[in-house]
């Protein structure tokens, strides 16, 4: 099977708050993308698919490709799902719980989100959802308690909401280790996407599916590209040496950050 592109997007608005705005493409050209998508005579799936395929599960499309949207930020009902439904492409929601509503908790800066209540009623009206964490942390450099409730809280949370079992993860960040996947498995996931800004492979890791983010700064030659199999690598099956050493050294910052606060007290 060739490789698939599961895109990954955050926000589409045309007029987002700074922080955001290098995650956010604008409603037209959202709008040009699905258009391409569909003219590239690519078969579009769900997350969902995309995972019971990577655990040997029922082959996809020769020409799959999967579209996701992550946080859960309120202009995924108002401009992303609208031009979504009426060119009949199934999208997948991976939601931060702690983010949800108005009352922000997690660790994402504040904005316009989805209430719980409204992603209940989207997933009531067909978009499959998935738990972003609760409070979108760096999982890889989390202690085990810690790890343990940003994928038990987030799955009870849904689970109680939609009154049915969730069982796809996305991790914050697309940042995940070997200890975070073997977690996300024993927390009863299925399966749990990253990043890697590349293709995911037939032989993809399930706890490691490999996605595309799609900018603010996307050019529509490099979008085409994915669409033809192109402009980007496909995963391979072994962690980069370069991810190994960031995530070493996210780690170290994160421990003398915590050094310090407790040194201040």
């Amino acid at each position: 099977m060739p490789p698939v592109p599961v895109l990954a997007y955050h926000s589409i608005d045309d007029d987002p708050p700074g922080w955001l705005a290098p995650y956010t493409v604008g409603t037209r050209a959202f709008a040009a993308q699905l258009d391409a998508l569909l003219a590239s005579g690519r078969i579009p799936v769900t997350a969902g698919q995309v995972a019971a395929a990577r655990r040997g599960g029922p082959r996809l499309p020769e020409h799959a490709i999967a579209v996701t949207f992550d946080d859960g930020y309120l202009d995924f009902l108002r401009r992303a799902l609208p031009e979504l439904t009426i060119r009949s492409i199934p999208v997948t929601l991976f939601v931060t719980t702690g983010a949800l509503g108005l009352r922000n908790r997690s660790l994402l800066p504040d904005a316009s989100m989805l209430s719980l209540g409204q992603v209940a009623e989207l997933d009531a009206d067909g978009v499959e959802i998935g738990a972003h964490s609760h409070l979108h942390p760096q999982l890889d450099t989390l202690d085990a308690a810690a790890l343990g409730r940003e994928l038990s809280v987030p799955k009870q949370i849904l689970e109680q909401a939609l009154g049915h079992q969730v069982d796809l993860y996305a991790y914050p960040h697309g940042y995940s280790s070997p200890a975070v996947r073997a977690r996300t498995a024993h927390a009863r996931y299925r399966a749990a996407f990253g990043v890697r800004n590349a293709f995911s492979p037939d032989p993809d890791d399930p706890f490691r599916i490999a996605r595309l983010t799609v900018m603010a700064d996307t050019a529509p030659a490099r979008f085409d590209a994915w669409l033809h199999g192109a402009g980007a690598p496909v995963a391979g099956p072994r962690e980069q040496a370069r991810t190994i050493a960031w995530r070493i050294y996210r780690r170290q910052r994160t421990r003398l950050s915590h050094h310090h606060v407790l040194e201040s007290r």
